[in-house]
C-alpha cells in the first residue's frame, strides 16, 4: 500500500472512531441517571475500551461539532466517576476499618499501577530527600491516589486532600476514621483551588487531577496560579490524557505548563490501562542573587540556592479510570459500585 494509500486508511480510522464515540456520548447523555447500573456500566465499557487502544487521532484538531460532543462527553465522564466514587465511598464506609477493603473498589489495581509510575516518574526525575508535605488537589470521596500512595510509597508524608465539595470530603474523612496512621497523615479540606493561595508555597510536591479545570483555559488559569503560589523547587505532578483516551479527560498542553512558570521534566503515555497520561514538572527557581561578600545565597535549609533540590512524589483526587475490568466487576457485584 502506497503513502496516499496509508493516508486514507488512517483518516477513514479516525472518522469511524469519533463516529462510534459521538454515537456512545449521546446513548450516554440519554440516560435518566449515571449512577452506576447495568445500562451506565455497559456504555462506559464500550467508551473505554474504543478509546483506550493506541490512536492516532488528534482530539484538538477535531471539527467544532467534535469538540462540543467531546467537551459534553468528558463532563459526563465526571459525573459518572462522581457517583462511583461516592457509590464506593458509601459502602467502604460500612466496614469497620474501610482502608482493609479498598479491593472492593473494581478500579483499584489501576491506583496501585498509576501510583507506582508517578512516584517512579518523580524519583527518577527530581531526585531528593522524600517529600515531607503533599497536595492532592481535586481528590474526591475516595481518595485512593493519596491513600496508594500514603500506604506504599510515601508512609512518612503528611497528605492534604482538596475539593470543591464538603460532601466529598466528608465522605473521604470516613474512610480514615479508624486508622491511626491514615488519621493522622490525611487531611482533607473544602476550598476552591483558585482561592487556595499561601497554603500552596508549603508543599514539596502537588499533584493535579485530571478533571480539576476541564476546558483547556480553565486549566491553564489553575497551572499559572500554581504557579505563582508553590514554592520555588517544589514539584507538580499533571495528570493529562493522549490520543483517543482525550476523550475521557483533558489533554494538558506541556507548554501551558511552561508557561505557567513550571520546567516540564517528562511527559509519559501510558499504554496499558491506566488511562492517564502523566506530566512531571518543577516550580522555576528565583534568579539567584549573590550577596555583597561574593557569598552564594542560602535557602531555608542551610543549602546554597543553586544546590537546592526538589522534592516529589506521586493523580485522579479526581481520577475516572473507567476501565473495562471495573464494570465487569460491577456487573458481578450487582451495583456495589463508585468511583475515585
Amino acid at each position: 500500500m502506497g503513502m496516499e494509500g496509508c493516508c486514507d486508511k488512517k483518516v477513514m480510522e479516525e472518522e469511524a472512531l469519533v463516529k462510534k464515540i459521538t454515537g456512545l456520548a449521546a446513548a450516554i447523555g440519554e440516560l435518566p441517571s449515571l449512577s452506576p447500573s447495568p445500562a451506565v456500566n455497559a456504555l462506559f465499557t464500550e467508551l473505554v475500551t474504543s478509546c483506550i487502544p493506541a490512536s492516532t487521532v488528534d482530539v484538538d484538531a477535531l471539527g467544532p461539532e467534535a469538540q462540543e460532543m467531546r467537551a459534553r462527553l468528558i463532563r459526563l465522564c465526571a459525573d459518572a466517576e462522581g457517583h462511583l466514587e461516592a457509590h464506593y465511598s458509601d459502602l467502604l464506609a460500612a466496614h469497620d476499618n474501610p482502608l482493609d477493603h479498598l479491593t472492593l473498589f473494581p478500579y483499584f489495581n489501576n491506583y496501585i499501577k498509576l501510583s507506582q509510575l508517578e512516584h517512579g516518574l518523580l524519583a527518577r526525575h527530581v531526585p531528593g530527600p522524600a517529600p515531607a508535605r503533599v497536595a492532592f488537589l481535586g481528590s474526591g470521596p475516595l481518595p485512593l491516589s493519596s491513600l496508594v500512595l500514603a500506604a506504599r510509597h510515601l508512609p512518612d508524608a503528611s497528605f492534604d486532600n482538596y475539593d470543591i465539595s464538603g460532601e466529598a470530603n466528608e465522605r473521604a474523612s470516613r474512610l480514615v476514621r479508624n486508622d491511626a496512621d491514615a488519621g493522622a497523615r490525611m487531611a482533607f479540606r473544602t476550598a476552591d483551588v483558585a482561592d487556595v493561595t499561601t497554603e500552596l508555597a508549603g508543599y514539596d510536591v502537588v499533584f493535579l487531577a485530571a478533571l480539576v479545570g476541564m476546558a483547556a483555559e480553565e486549566k491553564a488559569r489553575l497551572v499559572e496560579h500554581l504557579g505563582r503560589h508553590m514554592a520555588p523547587g517544589a514539584a507538580l505532578v499533571v495528570r493529562s490524557a493522549h490520543g483517543a483516551r482525550g476523550f475521557l479527560y483533558p489533554v494538558v498542553d506541556p507548554e501551558e505548563i511552561r508557561r505557567g512558570g513550571f520546567e516540564v521534566l517528562t511527559v509519559h503515555h501510558p499504554e496499558d490501562e491506566v488511562i492517564n497520561s502523566v506530566i512531571i514538572a518543577r516550580k522555576a527557581a528565583a534568579p539567584a542573587a549573590v550577596a555583597a561578600d561574593g557569598d552564594v545565597p542560602v535557602n531555608n535549609g542551610g543549602m546554597p540556592a543553586q544546590c537546592a533540590v526538589a522534592v516529589s512524589r506521586p493523580c485522579l483526587g479526581c481520577a475516572c479510570e473507567l476501565g473495562t475490568r471495573a464494570h465487569q466487576k460491577m456487573k458481578e457485584m450487582a451495583m456495589e459500585e463508585m468511583e475515585a
